[in-house]
């Protein structure tokens, strides 16, 4: 039973991640956190900084990585398939359409719909973490006021090396990962 739950559970996530990466946050969130109860929101945001360290798409990583905690290698290989399952069937679909329609206005148009709910999806999923790294699960509890200041600081500094060094987006995160070690341990 528990691998038909994953399995359906990242179908829908495969099947409704328009637009890839970031997108898919919400979605997985949803199923993960909200209708399955699998991990907690902080447990969550654990999922996507791994997902976001090794190598690979977020989605199929979140997927493997709930699978394999929920029902082992079995879960890992099933809601990962479930996960690639829609994409595959839907880019096969899609690059022969596209292929045979590509210069018509309302292929056009679809496309350029869609562009804003993308943005849209990766936004949402950006503020859910933002508000669950500098204040926690219970940010509208504590309000603007239960900010943690050791995670502004990490945020601002990352920001700052990010943009204005360029540095490696993964030498960033060892390095914030290795300060919250040493902060949060001592």
């Amino acid at each position: 039973m528990i691998y038909l739950k994953l399995l359906w559970s990242f179908i829908q996530i495969g099947l409704f991640s328009i637009g890839g990466g970031y997108a898919t946050l919400p979605l997985i969130q949803n199923q993960v956190v909200v209708l399955n109860k699998w991990l907690t929101l902080t447990e969550f945001a654990d999922l996507i900084t791994i997902a976001e360290m090794t190598p690979g798409p977020i989605a199929i990583n979140s997927a493997t990585f709930v699978g394999i905690r929920i029902a082992g290698l079995p879960g890992a290989l099933v809601a990962t398939f479930g996960c690639v399952l829609p994409s595959v069937i839907i880019v096969l679909t899609l690059a022969y359409i596209y292929g045979k329609y590509k210069n018509l206005v309302i292929v056009q148009g679809v496309l350029s719909g869609l562009r804003p709910a993308v943005v849209a999806f990766i936004t949402s999923a950006g503020i859910s973490l933002f508000t669950l790294a500098l204040w926690g699960e219970d940010f509208t509890a504590s309000g603007i006021g239960g900010v943690n200041p050791v995670a502004v600081f990490l945020f601002v500094l990352a920001l700052f090396i990010l943009r204005k060094y360029k540095l490696n987006p993964l030498i960033v995160m060892f390095g914030t990962g290795i300060a919250g070690m040493i902060v949060y341990l001592v």
